[in-house]
């Protein structure tokens, strides 16, 4: 079956990376979150949060796919979403406290509001019929929001974490409902555009991991340690970038000429929710390290130092293995090393624990460096039950 022709790669706009701004200051708030509440807990509350201004910042990033930020439309759209966006990330540290109630309230206007927008935008029939069942799933989540704004303390934790899942059940399996469903290869999508705009998230994560390790660098005192463990910690954070961008020109042209676009942007957009959640933890190890870098690592500090770049390098690896014929031995081999690392180092001074993951890190840069570079080779398009995964 063919595919209808794709949009042209658009150039991201500047009021884009101006909306971006506001989720610099969102992952700031995330990776205090964590650092203030380093438990299981404290954990599980900056995942859902987490997830939640994910979700605001991708389904908003995925509607300026389909509707261009040219649009006088868009730009509203966008300008709106911006300011509720910046009243839900303020609203971070304290949305398990008093301001559960404002951080629901912005997100579920941001949610059902942008989705009752695209509704009415003009889109083409498929894609139509596809945001009803997204609206419906959404709504389907919003009560388990709403009452978790009446509950305390774990009770809230848990109505949060239903309404999370079931909104994420619905990305995974494409929002399905009774005997609605569509190929989405018949729909024609702007993915370069997508895969652009990930790409500069991305560098919105690496940038508030060097916010994190310079503002720790300044509170921390002067002395060889700190400036040991602040330059591991850069080392480390640039390691990650070169493994990221280095060799992203292959995905980027696979974007350009895969007959499924939509297939592939949904990939990015999972890999990409991953890799984040990754570096907000590395950033959180770092700092903890740099603040007491001779304690023991302890088995938070290495769930940060290790797990973050596992997290990282995890999702990239499976985006890759979903897209291509190209499962890297080089990174399970890291991811490895990784699990090995953490579980080896528990109790060693926090600081050898961060030479040891940045090492890992630092290396399987060096080697996919020297490693000759490949376009990847497409997958096979999937037939029978596989192919359930194209629908949207």
């Amino acid at each position: 079956m063919q595919s209808t022709s794709a949009p042209a790669r658009r150039e991201v706009t500047p009021l884009e990376l101006f909306f971006d701004l506001v989720y610099v200051f969102a992952i700031g708030q995330l990776s205090h979150q964590l650092l203030a509440h380093p438990t299981w807990t404290g954990a599980a509350q900056t995942l859902v949060l987490y997830l939640a201004v994910y979700a605001a910042w991708a389904y908003t990033t995925w509607a300026v796919t389909l509707v261009p930020a040219e649009d006088p439309r868009t730009r509203r759209m966008l300008l709106t979403v911006m300011l509720l966006g910046l009243f839900m990330n303020a609203a971070i540290p304290r949305a398990f406290g008093d301001a559960g109630w404002a951080f629901v309230v912005t997100f579920l206007l941001i949610h059902l509001g942008r989705t009752v927008w695209l509704l009415g935008v003009g889109l083409d029939p498929r894609e139509q019929e596809h945001w009803r069942r997204v609206l419906v799933w959404f709504t389907a989540a919003a009560p388990f929001w709403l009452t978790g704004t009446a509950a305390d303390g774990g009770a809230r934790l848990v109505w949060w974490a239903a309404a999370t899942l079931i909104e994420l059940a619905g990305t995974w399996t494409a929002h399905p409902l009774p005997g609605r469903r569509l190929d989405s290869r018949l729909v024609g999508f702007a993915g370069g555009h997508l895969l652009e705009r990930g790409r500069l998230f991305m560098i919105i994560a690496f940038g508030e991991a060097i916010l994190t390790t310079g503002t720790a660098l300044t509170t921390a005192p002067y002395e060889p340690m700190t400036l040991l463990t602040s330059g591991v910690a850069l080392t480390g954070t640039v390691a990650l970038f070169w493994l990221f961008f280095s060799r992203s020109e292959h995905i980027v042209r696979h974007y350009e000429r895969t007959e499924d676009p939509i297939r592939a942007g949904r990939s990015g957009v999972y890999s990409l929710m991953v890799s984040v959640a990754g570096m907000i933890a590395a950033a959180a190890g770092d700092e903890r390290v740099i603040a007491h870098p001779v304690h023991h690592a302890g088995i938070t500090t290495n769930l940060l130092l290790f797990g973050g770049p596992a997290l990282y390098i995890g999702a990239q690896t499976w985006h890759g293995a979903t897209l291509f014929d190209d499962l890297l031995r080089s990174r399970l081999f890291a991811l490895s090393a990784l699990v090995i690392g953490c579980a080896a180092t528990t109790t060693a001074p926090a600081y050898l624990a961060a030479v040891i993951a940045a090492a890992i890190i630092v290396a399987l840069a060096v080697f996919e460096e020297r490693r000759p570079a490949g376009d990847g080779r497409a997958r096979p398009i999937p037939s029978g039950p596989r192919a359930a995964a194209r629908n949207v």
